[in-house]
């Protein structure tokens, strides 16, 4: 009893809960944020430089045979030709960039969420009995005069 009682307070605290709805919101961005990059942005990305995707950026260091000229990575490194891939890396990039941002943007909203939940007024408490009764009072004195 003993074992599960300490459990249950332990998975209940509260930074426990937090990482858990991290995990949930953290899967549901690791959907979203590569279709804005892949639907969204690259396509305009690839307006811009010449409709060639990053990820298809490279150098061929030591081509298969000699003179071969390769259209993409993909046929470079399937003829066996020694290439520097560079666009991966700058893709890659690109992308922590993005996502970086767009957390940034997420955590910014929640702590002005919580920062106007604090600032909030507080509902005045209600009056003890010792302060109900000296309201009487004064009630009373004020109807006497």
């Amino acid at each position: 009893m003993g074992f599960l009682k300490d459990f249950k307070a332990f998975a209940m605290r509260g930074n426990v809960v937090d990482l858990a709805v991290g995990v949930i919101i953290g899967g549901a961005f690791g959907k979203i944020v590569p279709a804005m990059v892949d639907d969204i942005l690259m396509p305009v990305i690839g307006l811009i430089s010449g409709g060639q995707k990053f990820d298809d950026k490279f150098y061929v260091l030591k081509p298969a045979k000699p003179g071969d000229v390769y259209e993409s990575l993909a046929k470079a490194k399937e003829a066996g030709a020694n290439v520097f891939a560079y666009g991966h890396f700058i893709q890659s990039i690109v992308d922590f960039l993005i996502i970086a941002f767009c957390i940034f943007i997420f955590i910014r909203l929640l702590n002005r969420l919580e920062k106007k939940k604090e600032e909030a007024p507080a509902a005045p408490p209600a009056p003890t009995t010792t302060e109900k009764l000296l309201m009487e009072i004064r009630d009373s004195l004020k109807n006497k005069s």
